[in-house]
This record gives structure tokens, sequence and C-alpha cells, in this order.
């Protein structure tokens, strides 16, 4: 008997192959993510974009770049506290990119060029009134401009600038360097009126017919502390020093001069107080160096000038007949509180300033109907910036938040985004972020030595014994080096290492400055290419992945 032999395998279907081997689970992506620099930069600066320009010699398009989140790259080269160089993912291995110095380059290779941010929009009809001249203002009237908005900047004080004139002492900020940039402002249409105090918002508004207003006046009142005396001729505080700087008023402060406070407006003080002739300049602050608002850098800097800083120590007591100022030694709890001690020395000083803060005088707003003011004299406003007060919006110094010209310039340009849409109707949205990603994501197949390009100082001598800048910048070797130090984090640029590592040729050059894309049908899912990634702009996702998936069908209907 014959017997017939079935096959019960089912026959494949060769159509629907997805390649060779076993069908993986998991298929690489490319994704862009946040560099931590980005994420860190209060301005919303898209420093690795402009970093990879200027890198590659191309200073007025990473200048550009720049100027589409902040008009005052020259001031800020010099004056941001750069926050996001302590989470450059290069810190940990030579030191971070010197972001600033950068910048700052970029800043002044601009002014020395004359170059002008591009401006494209039509007028739009839409008046908007600014209320002060300083970081905020003219980062929100900048943008607004940029807008196509007729714009108008109303300072009471005879210069624009505010908190950067009036607060940051001219051997850190050239008082040339700060004119350059806001005349930038004006050139593109801003109309600036000065020694024209606003009494009132609404009451301006209404007057002048304005669609929008937006206050920012700078934090320019001293706080108060109780110590005996404190009235006396021998004690002003810091922000009036300062000013009287500025406006050539120079207070009679002695040899031996004592600074009350440990911010950084302290330090500048003291800095100060050694440029006028002082001896002996004292900072006394009560807590310790860790502990301090001022920024590290700030204080070493004050030190190597000669000044001399008190920690954990307080006033009680200035005795003005005899000059003797009596402090108490404090020591900090667990929680890093000062704690009297009740041990005692005493000073000798010719004269006290006090750096203890600023307040904001919010008197333009009170009374407004709708607009709440806490106590400190900030303002409440919504996510959009706005007040109580329909079209009534605030920023800066005017709101609870870091005081920095950062800051500053960020709130600026946020809130010209919301008063843009408020004006046209047109509600702005900020986009989604991509996730930040770390150092401990990075693959860095190669780690060269490459140190911080160190900004040189000018001799100690001259520091002291006046108003010079005391930091120089960069040449332009050293900038494009020190942009070249950039890992790109998160961010594809082209080395070619996906396209090496890959043992199935699943990788695909779409040519110069368009990346890679993946042909799925070959990918094994090996891994290899996200292993070779040095900047991890890949990210291995199942293979069902949403993002894989439309890759996979455009692919195939373009084929």
């Amino acid at each position: 008997m014959t017997v017939e032999k079935t096959d019960m395998t089912t026959p494949p279907d060769l159509t629907q192959s997805l390649g060779t081997g076993a069908v993986p689970e998991m298929l690489p992506v490319y994704q862009d993510f946040l560099p931590p620099c980005n994420h860190g930069c209060p301005a919303g600066e898209n420093i690795q974009e402009w970093l990879d320009k200027a890198q590659a010699g191309h200073h007025e398009e990473a200048w550009q770049i720049i100027m589409r989140d902040n008009p005052m790259p020259s001031i800020h080269g010099r004056a941001c506290y750069h926050p996001c160089e302590p989470v450059c993912n290069r810190e940990p291995v030579d030191g971070a990119v010197s972001i600033h110095a950068v910048e700052r380059f970029l800043g002044d290779k601009a002014l020395e060029m004359g170059w002008m941010p591009a401006q494209g929009n039509e007028d739009t009809g839409f008046k908007v009134l600014i209320v002060g001249a300083g970081p905020a203002g003219l980062s929100v009237a900048y943008h607004l401009r940029l807008f196509g908005h007729d714009v108008e900047i109303r300072e009471a004080g005879p210069e624009p600038g505010g908190m950067m004139r009036y607060g940051i002492p001219a051997y850190r900020l050239p008082r040339n360097i700060l004119d350059a940039e806001v005349q930038r402002v004006v050139k593109m249409g801003v109309k600036l009126s000065l020694n024209h105090k606003v009494e009132s918002a609404v009451t301006e508004k209404e007057e002048g017919a304005f669609d929008a207003v937006f206050v920012c006046v700078g934090a320019h009142i001293s706080k108060r502390t109780d110590i005996p005396a404190r009235d006396a001729s021998k004690v002003l505080d810091a922000v009036t020093f300062l000013r009287g700087m500025e406006s050539g008023e120079q207070p009679i402060i002695g040899r031996r001069v004592a600074i009350y406070g440990g911010g950084n407006t302290a330090m500048d003080a003291a800095r100060t107080a050694k440029r006028l002739g002082a001896t002996d300049a004292m900072i006394i602050y009560r807590r310790d160096r860790a502990h301090m608002p001022a920024y590290d850098f700030e204080a070493t800097e004050a030190e190597e000038e000669g000044v001399k800083i008190n920690w954990l120590s307080t006033i009680k007591e200035m005795d003005t007949d005899s000059t003797t100022i009596t402090i108490e030694r404090m020591k900090l709890d667990k929680d890093g509180r000062p704690q009297p001690t009740g041990e005692f020395d005493t000073l000798e000083a010719d004269s006290l300033i006090l750096a203890l803060g600023q307040d904001i005088d919010s008197d333009l707003l009170k009374g407004a109907p709708g607009v709440d003011l806490k106590e400190d004299g900030t303002v409440v406003v919504d996510d959009s910036f706005m007040t109580g007060y329909p079209g009534i919006f605030a920023g800066g110094d005017m709101v609870p938040d870091e005081r920095s010209i950062t800051f500053a310039v960020g709130h600026g340009k946020k809130a010209a985004r919301y008063i843009n849409g408020y004006l046209t109707g047109k509600s702005y949205v900020p986009p989604d972020k991509h996730p930040v990603v770390e150092y401990e994501k990075l693959q860095l197949w190669y780690k060269t030595d490459a140190n911080v390009s160190v900004q040189p100082t000018i001799e100690m001598e001259q520091r002291v014994s006046g108003f010079d800048e005391v930091i120089t910048g960069l040449t332009e070797e050293q900038a494009v080096f020190e942009a070249q130090r950039c890992y790109s984090c998160g961010n594809c640029f082209e080395c070619d290492g996906c396209y090496g590592a890959c043992p199935e040729n699943a990788v695909i050059k779409l040519g110069k400055g368009k990346r890679y894309k993946y042909n799925y049908d070959l990918c094994v899912g090996c891994r290899a290419c996200f292993l070779q990634c040095p900047c991890h702009a890949i990210e291995m996702a199942p293979a069902d992945d949403p993002r894989i998936l439309a890759l996979r069908n455009k692919e195939r209907e373009t084929v």
C-alpha cells in the first residue's frame, strides 16, 4: 500500500518578508534630544546650534541664531552668570565649554562689523508700551518689533539699561558695549523715551491708546535692616552707592569700608570701593562660603583684588563716633541656618555699605483693577505674564523669579510671544521640549585633551586702580577652538559612526546637512549604531513604535 505524505507547514508569504534572520523587537530611530546647555539657559538660546556654526567659522550665521532669542549677546557674554556651563556634559571630562566666552566673541564681532538682525514682518498697526529700559524691557521691545508691532519704551532714568547700567560696574560691563547693543534695538525702530516716569500703567495705556503694556521696572529700592545708627551719614546702601558711581555722584567712603551682605551686589560694592582708594574693603556675611548667594567666582575675584570676607558674622552695632563696628560670630545649625554664638568682635570702618537685597517700586500698578500685588512689591501674573488687568503684562524683577539679566531677557522673549498672541488673537502655545540628554547617555568612544580656553585678565595693578574691563575676550582662533569642544549632545552631527558600524548596510546617508535614515527591511536591531553614536542621537524603540511605523509607511509610499 502506498502512503501519501502530507506537508503540514504553511508556505511562507514572501511578499510580506521583513528581511532575513529573526524579526527584531527593538529597532533604532534617529531622535533629537535637548542638550543640557540649552535646557539650562534662562534666555532659551539654542546654544548647541550656534556653537555648531561658530566652530565652522560661520560667525555671522551663529550670531543670527543667538539673535532669535537674545538681542544682547555681547552684554551676556560678560554679565551673564552662565548657568548653561555647570550643566555642560563636558564638565566631568576636561571642563565645560566656555559658552559665554564664545558668545562674547560673536557679540563683539557683530558690533565691529555692524551686523543687524534679520527683520521681515510687516507693520501690524498694534501699539505696545514698555515701562522700563532694563534687560526685560529691551528684550520684549526687540521681539515685539520683530513681530512688526509699534513699540515705545518709557524709562524714568536719564540713560537706558536699568540695573545693567546702575548695578553692574563698568569693569564687568563696559558702557560702550552696553550703549551699542541698546542702540541696535533703537535702530530697529523701537522708540525710546528717557526721563519719563510712568506713574500709572493704566492711565498711560488709555491716554496713549496702547493696545498692550509690559511693566518691567527693576529692583532699585534697597532693603533695610535694624542696625543702631543705620541712618547716620556713614551708612549707605549698595544700590545708591553703585548708582552714584554711574551718575558721577561719588560718595565719600574713607579708607576702611565695610560691606554687609553676601550676594553679587556686595562683591561689586567691595570691588568698587577698592577702586575708589579703600585700603581695607571688608565683607561681613552671616553664613559661610558654601551658603552665600553670590556666585563663587565673584567671591574669588574679589579676594584676588584684596577684599577680605568675614564669614559667619553679623553686625550688631556701629558706633559712628569711633568708627567701630561690633560683629557677632555665628554658627550654622544642621539645616544651614546661622545661629548666634554670643561671641563678639570689633572692626574699624570709616563707612558701612548695606548690600542686603532690593525691593520693587510697584506704585504704578497700585489701584489697577484686578492687579494683585504681593508684600514684596512683585505682581501676580498668569502663565502668559498677564496681570489681572487685560492687556497689562509684567516681567523681569516685577514678578517672583530669580533676578538676573538673563532671566529678565528670557521673560521678555516669552512675554513678547504671549503679547503677540493677545494682539493678533492667535494664542501662543509653547512647543513641547525634547528630553534632556545627560552625560551618562553619551557613548564617547573618543575623549580628547582639549582644555578650556581661558580668558585673560589685565594686570592686578591696573585692575584695582580704575574701571577698565578686567576680563578680556578670546581671539578668533580661540573662540573657534572652544566652540569645537562641544559634544553636540543629543543631536546628530554626521560623524558617520552609525554608517560605519552597521553590519547590514541599513544606514543610508542623505547628504551633507540632511543626516541619515534607516532601511528597516535590512536592519536586524543589533544596536551597533546605537552604541557607536557618541552624542546619543539614536534611540532604540519597539518595532511597532509610531515613529518607526510612520517612517516605514513613508518609505513604502515612496517606493
